[in-house]
């Protein structure tokens, strides 16, 4: 940014994210808890969209949590072709991830799956946190790691006001399967993409812009709008009569200003003296 500042060059910046997982009491919990796991964990959870918190109905909480628990812990990195992700591609994330682990547990969240001991560099197994306050790391900073939080909240409207909390607006899910609550919940979602009953799929369709804002960055890539962040618009006007009112000149007269003035008055419903 600084480098592009110099010449009023622009740019797209896509700068990460804390994507939420919203689950609502109707919600279809295998499903959900399958996307889930999938979005946290996939790729080591070194993805941008990454599922990295999640907030569950009060109504469902427990049945989810025990079906998103079930299937992470089958999750196994490694470098063999059985693994289901590998290693850390940067040395120091496991760094990162290790810090919002302790702060976490220190600050009275509870692990479920994994924890501190899940990081065997340069590899990092399933981390499930539950019980985690909202000021801890965990919550508020990127992990980009095979870690993802689990929060119940009274309802989907509490769920979206945690979401939104954050700094970050990058992607968001959303599993209901009410049509008005999930398209309710995706618009209400500070968020570049929000997927329904799915995980990462706006990522899929190349006609969606994909990008965040906040912390997240700015601008979009793909669609109609990613193109035209690569180019300007440019207005060109042409007079195709004579002006009723000679309005751009220094020669115009009493008459025209009259003129002025009326226009003023049907336009705007105020007299100008």
């Amino acid at each position: 940014m600084a480098a592009c500042a110099q010449n009023l060059t622009p740019m797209v910046a896509e700068c990460g994210g804390k994507d939420a997982f919203i689950v609502a009491a109707d919600a279809d919990l295998d499903a959900a808890a399958d996307a889930a796991a999938w979005g946290a964990l996939s790729n080591g959870g070194q993805t941008c969209v990454g599922v990295e918190r999640v907030y569950v109905a009060q109504e469902v909480y427990h049945t989810f949590l025990e079906k998103l628990t079930e299937r992470a812990a089958a999750v196994r990195p490694g470098d063999d072709r059985e693994a289901d992700y590998g290693p850390m591609t940067m040395p120091g994330q496991a760094a990162v991830i290790e810090r919002h682990i302790a702060d976490a547990l220190a600050r009275g969240g509870r692990s479920v799956v994994g924890g501190i001991a899940s990081i065997r560099r340069p590899f990092v197994g399933p981390v499930i946190l539950a019980d985690v306050p909202e000021e801890s790391r965990a919550v508020t900073d990127e992990t980009f790691g095979p870690t993802v939080t689990v929060t119940k909240v009274a309802d989907v409207a509490e769920g979206v006001r945690l979401a939104n909390a954050s700094r970050y607006g990058l992607g968001a899910t959303v599993f209901a399967r009410n049509k008005k609550v999930a398209m309710d919940t995706a618009r209400a979602l500070k968020s570049g993409m929000t997927a329904i009953n799915s995980v990462i799929s706006f990522a899929s369709v190349p006609a969606l812009p994909f990008g965040g804002s906040g912390d997240s960055g700015f601008g979009r890539i793909h669609g109609a709008d990613g193109l035209r962040e690569f180019a300007r618009p440019k207005s060109i006007t042409r007079q195709r009569m004579k002006p009723m009112v000679n309005l751009t000149s220094f020669a115009r007269t009493d008459q025209d200003m009259k003129k002025i003035m009326s226009l003023a008055t049907v336009l705007h419903g105020r007299r100008y003296k």
